[in-house]
């Protein structure tokens, strides 16, 4: 592997020239505690000591709504409607998230390539970034906290500028256009890399092994920690809308006012909503929140042969995000042991549903 530096004096004049491989898009601050990734006009609104976006960087490439085709029933045919995309550069991607669009290549194009995800992955340049975790960050019990492919470019913090590993042919074009912006990396800057690395693995919260997690899982199916969680879960979709991961989706066919024409849609699904798993004949595989709580950790924790990995992949935006403050990562450790579960043993079959028991989730489904 290629490695340069790039002072830090350079760092926005790097920026402005990724404009002329395609339109940048980088993470930025949304309000006083978000960030998102938008495209960028001023490259001094970038933000580069982020911890997470609200929206992982799966929304490039599996868009949350998008027409299909179109179709005429009279005519008996139909158009695919292939998005036309033009090329664009993802700047400020942290390693979590590079893994998270691995497992969606894995699934959208190594054996059965996906149109729509295609077209939009063949036009991309993904630019790494480093971080520093806080809380809610747990990539490194799954393994996920170093990248080693997936990147065109990946910058790692130094004092005085970025270390910079060069991982296509992509990344040595543009660093090769650009050569002036550029150093050699010295011993100095070596020794920087390892002591920000070093810092970097001790500021994880937990520091454990995660190996047989998934068939402990397995095995405590009964926990009651289960029921307890399920009870304060919205079934709102949002942990499954933030996740890099989750690829599920449902299409609907929708047909314009004369009645013979219209388009297939498809559009971001969730394991948390009461549709998921409902099938023709009206039989539901998991019929209660209980059962599709326990669905998605079972899923998340599920492990990727291929890759090496679990399909979490530890960025914490579940736990952070979740309006109903559920801890992803306490709950594993509760039911693996690792922690003590505060609350009865067995909750009441006999308390009476109220509150948010009769809620809707974002479709306007009961839960």
């Amino acid at each position: 592997m290629r490695y340069v530096k790039l002072p830090k004096e350079n760092t926005y004049e790097f920026l402005e020239r990724l404009k002329n491989f395609g339109k940048l898009y980088a993470p930025v601050k949304i309000s006083e505690k978000f960030y998102d990734f938008r495209e960028i006009d001023d490259v001094r609104k970038v933000e580069f000591n982020y911890v997470r976006t609200i929206m992982p960087p799966k929304k490039f490439f599996f868009a949350p709504r998008e027409k299909m085709f179109e179709f005429s029933i009279s005519k008996g045919e139909y158009r695919e409607v292939i998005p036309e995309v033009e090329p664009f550069v993802l700047f400020g991607v942290h390693s979590c998230d590079i893994y998270g669009l691995k497992i969606l290549d894995s699934v959208y194009l190594d054996e059965y390539p996906d149109k729509y995800y295609k077209v939009r992955r063949e036009k991309s340049i993904i630019i790494g970034i480093s971080c520093m975790p806080d809380e809610y960050c747990f990539c490194n019990l799954l393994r996920t906290d170093f990248e080693h492919d997936g990147f065109d470019l990946f910058l790692h913090e130094l004092p005085d500028g970025w270390l910079v590993r060069i991982g296509t042919p992509t990344g040595h074009r543009i660093v090769d256009k650009n050569i002036k912006l550029f150093t050699e990396v010295t011993q100095e800057d070596i020794c920087n890399f390892r002591e920000f690395e070093r810092k970097r693995a001790q500021a994880f919260k937990y520091h454990e092994e995660w190996d047989n997690i998934h068939y402990l899982l397995e095995l405590e199916m009964e926990h009651p920690l289960w029921e307890k969680e399920a009870e304060k879960c919205l079934a709102c979709g949002i942990c499954s809308t933030v996740c890099p991961t989750c690829r599920c989706y449902e299409v609907q066919d929708v047909v314009n006012l004369d009645g013979d024409t219209g388009y297939r849609e498809r559009r971001w699904d969730s394991c948390k909503f009461r549709s998921h798993g409902l099938v023709a004949g009206g039989h539901n595989f998991r019929p209660t929140k209980k059962d599709r709580f326990i669905n998605r950790y079972l899923c998340k924790m599920s492990f990727h042969w291929k890759l090496g990995i679990n399909f979490c992949v530890g960025c914490g935006r579940c736990t952070a995000f979740c309006p109903a403050g559920i801890d992803f990562v306490k709950n594993i450790r509760t039911i693996v042991g690792l922690e003590e579960l505060s609350c009865p043993p067995k909750l009441s079959e006999e308390i009476p549903k109220k509150g948010f028991a009769y809620a809707k989730n974002i479709r306007g489904e009961d839960i």
